[in-house]
């Protein structure tokens, strides 16, 4: 199976506090990663660091190149990064903050091609009717779906996404990953992806990294993962593990109880 990124011994932290301890993993094509954990365990700092918003020691390599020799233009038709957060950002309707993503395509001005692709990020999206929409006016979820598709329209391979469905409602967070499912299977698109729901992670991810304290606690797949030991030495929740379709799924018991 071809590696498509290698992180190797990655190390960050703010001052004296170390949030990421020698974290080392490889993606694979058309491969689907979610790191999972609690609040403060890296996952969000981690995705920032694979993108260098955040510069960590170590070495990541994209196809074998190491990224901190890419030039940004070359780096951003690699690798589409969703933030957890969204700022305020200039009065631009849905379709010119889309079109942003074809920056790293662009010449002095867009293309039928550019705007084309544009077209087609909304539509995969679902949120063609948008287009001309204040981004600023839009809900969180709405919003949420534009700024992925800003990413789709790089047409990068590797998504980064930092909590890509925390906007969204159920029937909206199973079509985000589905469709990023469909993408890796159709277009050999690869994606880390941080996420909360350990749930939506067993159904989507073809693997499942566990970060506790900085440092990679377990890895596999769902069935080897999202055991009731780990959640309780991970979450410090008792939980119990069911299968559904091949797949676990966790029922989280009332510490109470």
């Amino acid at each position: 199976m071809q590696v498509r990124l290698s992180i190797q011994n990655i190390e960050f932290g703010y001052g004296r506090d170390r949030v990421l301890d020698n974290i080392s993993l490889e993606l694979n094509a058309s491969e689907i990663v979610a790191v999972c954990g609690p609040n403060g365990v890296g996952k969000s700092s981690l995705i920032k660091c694979i993108s260098l918003i955040l510069n960590a020691r170590g070495r990541i390599c994209i196809d074998g190149r190491d990224i901190k020799k890419m030039n940004k233009r070359d780096l951003a038709r690699k690798i589409g990064y969703v933030p957890q957060y969204i700022p305020n950002v200039f009065s631009l309707t849905v379709f010119e903050m889309v079109l942003m993503g074809r920056r790293p395509h662009l010449g002095w001005k867009s293309s039928r091609t550019d705007r084309k692709k544009v077209v087609e990020a909304l539509s995969l999206m679902g949120i063609e009717a948008l287009a001309m929409r204040d981004f600023n006016e839009l809900s969180g979820g709405q919003q949420q779906k534009v700024i992925i598709a800003r990413a789709l329209a790089q047409e990068p391979d590797i998504l980064l996404m930092d909590e890509p469905t925390s906007n969204l409602d159920l029937k909206h967070q199973l079509e985000v990953m589905a469709l990023v499912r469909k993408l890796a299977a159709t277009q050999s698109i690869s994606a880390i992806m941080a996420l909360h729901d350990l749930n939506l992670a067993a159904r989507y991810a073809d693997r499942i990294i566990v970060m506790k304290g900085g440092q990679i606690f377990c890895q596999g797949d769902a069935g080897t993962v999202l055991t009731p030991a780990n959640i309780q030495s991970v979450y410090g929740v008792k939980a119990v593990v069911r299968q559904e379709a091949d797949r676990p799924y966790i029922v989280p018991l009332d510490p109470t109880l």
